[in-house]
């Protein structure tokens, strides 16, 4: 007798063979177990390295041993090492999957369901939950539009923005714009990818079916965490910055620099006397970030 969910599982890995899994790597080897369970049944992984120093390429070969491994000699940034990957797919969509997230087969046939219904559309994302099991409202309108507010989505809805952490875009989509702007080392590539993907490529599709686990900020380990924080904080100050000339023509004037600085300053001064080192570093590498950013 067959068994009454074959139709089921046969459209979950047809939808899958049309995917390529695409994971950004950093010193992320504590995250691979993980995620290597959901992607098992995936065929098409690609893993791109950016310069690790832990053993992530270990556990890769070990719990993903059908994925392509791309080691880059440099850290180049989430958004460059994600266009490397993209390059070498060949399927009707890529899947861009932080290595902290959790991904299942089904929420991957909702992602792609979602695109089959509306061919006009170039990407789509899933529900986050976050470490508590809780919705994560990740995604909203555009960000050079209103300020949307309000509950997450119950079904499938049209957005502005939804994170880098789990997307599924049209490979063609991707190639059309040159994908990431890899002037964007870190933080708001994926608000200049989703406003490019929109203005050229057509409308974002959130799927509150598709439910992905992500434990936020948690695909970078090794030992040098406090270093880490002061990047985390350098980037996003400069990356802020960045997008603001791209998309808003606000330049980075030296008052500007100076109020985002000194308001960094203030909070990680506030941070050590409370003791919350971790956050303190990142609020000093904003102060940097201000402070080496080009006028």
């Amino acid at each position: 007798m067959l068994n009454p969910d074959w139709r089921l599982e046969h459209r979950m890995s047809a939808a899958a063979d049309r995917v390529t899994v695409i994971v950004v790597t950093f010193n992320s080897a504590h995250c691979i177990s993980a995620l290597a369970e959901g992607l098992r049944p995936v065929p098409q992984v690609v893993v791109v390295d950016n310069a690790s120093e832990d053993n992530t390429e270990q556990e890769v070969s070990q719990r993903l041993p059908r994925a392509v491994w791309v080691p880059l000699e440099t850290n180049r940034g989430f958004g460059a090492a994600n266009n490397a990957g993209v390059r070498l797919a060949s399927t009707e969509f890529v899947l861009l999957l932080n290595p902290d997230c959790t991904i299942g087969i089904e929420a991957i046939e909702h992602l792609v369901q979602a695109l089959d219904d509306c061919p006009q559309a170039s990407a789509a994302g899933p529900q986050l939950i976050d470490r508590k099991g809780l919705p994560d409202i990740s995604y909203r309108w555009r960000s050079d539009g209103w300020s949307s507010r309000g509950p997450g989505a119950s079904g499938l809805a049209c957005v502005g923005f939804f994170t880098g952490a789990c997307m599924l875009i049209r490979r063609e989509a991707m190639t059309r714009i040159g994908g990431f702007d890899e002037d964007f080392f870190l933080y708001y590539e994926d608000d200049d990818l989703c406003l490019r993907l929109q203005d050229a490529c057509g409308p974002l599709l959130l799927q509150p079916l598709a439910r992905v686990q992500h434990l936020s900020r948690g695909s970078v380990g090794g030992k040098a965490r406090l270093k880490g924080e002061f990047l985390r904080g350098y980037h996003h100050i400069q990356s802020k910055f960045r997008f603001q000339a791209k998309h808003r023509g606000q330049r980075s004037t030296l008052w500007l620099r100076t109020r985002y600085g000194t308001v960094a300053l203030l909070e990680g001064l506030l941070r050590l006397i409370v003791l919350d080192t971790k956050r303190a570093w990142r609020c000093a590498g904003r102060v940097a970030g201000c402070w080496e950013y080009p006028i």
